[in-house]
């Protein structure tokens, strides 16, 4: 019986990479992108790659941001699965190698239970490019899930992960049920599970 599901945020539970939505906004979001595809199909070091995409942000101001991350839009079925799956008594977390400014805000649309992500470093209300906090690598997914499962007192046959991409396999490793949804292959490669159609409510036919 699963008791804890945890999502990946962009391109999972919000229909695209916050990162480029930003980047769009001082115009980098082309150089951004390619970045973001490679690190998600495991051809860079997420932490790297992280720290180069971050620093093409560098000066766009603090509230634009927020205006930006404020208005994402949500991928198809994730109000209605998160809906159903706390219903179900499943807690509903979220790891985002992203921005807490855009977790926060999807967490007061959606309703999730917590988030863990990611800080834009920011001095006098502009974005100064540097980044810090709890999912800054490869394998911060991984180690954040395994210390909830032991606050909680979960093992793996409890709890499901979804993802799209390479940083989402150390989560992956610590749960029984691994959904791949609309993911790259190397997440496919270890998933139990894959969906494939842009629609989180697929995820019924797995956790019921």
């Amino acid at each position: 019986m699963i008791r804890l599901c945890v999502f990946d945020f962009d391109s999972t539970l919000m229909d695209g990479e916050t990162i480029s939505f930003l980047a769009k906004a001082v115009g980098k979001m082309d150089e951004v992108s390619a970045i973001t595809a490679r690190a998600m199909a495991g051809e860079l070091d997420f932490y790297e790659s992280l720290k180069e995409r971050v620093a093409f942000l560098k000066g766009i101001g603090l509230n634009d941001a927020k205006k930006i991350v404020a208005n994402l839009p949500m991928m198809p079925g994730a109000a209605e699965i998160i809906s159903y799956l706390k219903a179900h008594g499943i807690k509903v977390v979220v790891f985002s190698g992203g921005f807490h400014m855009a977790t926060d805000a999807a967490q007061v649309r959606l309703g999730f239970d917590i988030n863990f992500a990611n800080e834009l470093h920011h001095k006098n209300d502009i974005l100064t490019g540097q980044i810090g906090g709890e999912m800054m690598f490869g394998d911060s997914k991984g180690k954040m899930l395994a210390r909830l499962k032991r606050f909680l007192g979960l093992d793996s046959s409890e709890v499901a992960t979804i993802g799209d991409g390479a940083n989402d396999l150390s989560m992956f490793k610590e749960a029984s049920t691994c959904i791949a949804f609309c993911a790259k292959e190397i997440l496919k490669n270890a998933a139990t599970h894959i969906i494939d159609r842009k629609d989180l409510c697929e995820i019924k036919k797995i956790i019921c």
